[in-house]
């Protein structure tokens, strides 16, 4: 039923949680698990009014990406003794535009991910990435609290 879990990872308790149904369920279903991490851009629209020089941008960006790789490293650190295929991969811009755009391009048959991740009061306003998923995907989600 469920061939290629995707589960998006951002460091947070709810995307471990997350990472652990998904487990569950691909040993069920002898599932391959998509791990992913999206890093949002350090430029964004949101920093237009911060006065920023090209260089603190570079900096912040290759920061992200050094974060993103030490949470892909957690996750393969707990899906060691998962029994079947595990990929890992980094994904660049908007969380809910790149999950939906992976799952999509990896030909994903579910998404599990948590309900709140680490982006804080920002997702408030702009509402949380797993409702967008959820309203948008076109494969199950799953979303654990």
């Amino acid at each position: 039923m469920f061939k290629k879990i995707l589960v998006p990872v951002d460091g947070s308790e709810g995307s471990w949680r997350a990472l652990e149904h998904a487990v569950a369920l691909g040993e069920k279903f002898e599932s391959q698990i998509e791990v992913v991490n999206v890093i949002q851009p350090y430029n964004n629209a949101a920093l237009l009014a911060v006065p920023l020089d090209h260089n603190t941008v570079k900096q912040g960006n290759s920061e992200l990406e050094k974060i993103g790789d030490k949470v892909l490293e957690m996750a393969e650190e707990k899906m060691a003794k998962y029994p079947h295929k595990v990929e890992y991969s980094i994904e660049v811009g908007h969380p809910s535009e790149r999950i939906i755009a992976f799952a999509k391009k990896a030909e994903c048959d579910a998404i599990v991910l948590g309900s709140r991740g680490l982006s804080g009061i920002a997702e408030f306003f702009l509402g949380s990435v797993s409702s967008k998923v959820a309203q948008y995907a076109g494969v199950p989600v799953l979303i654990v609290k």
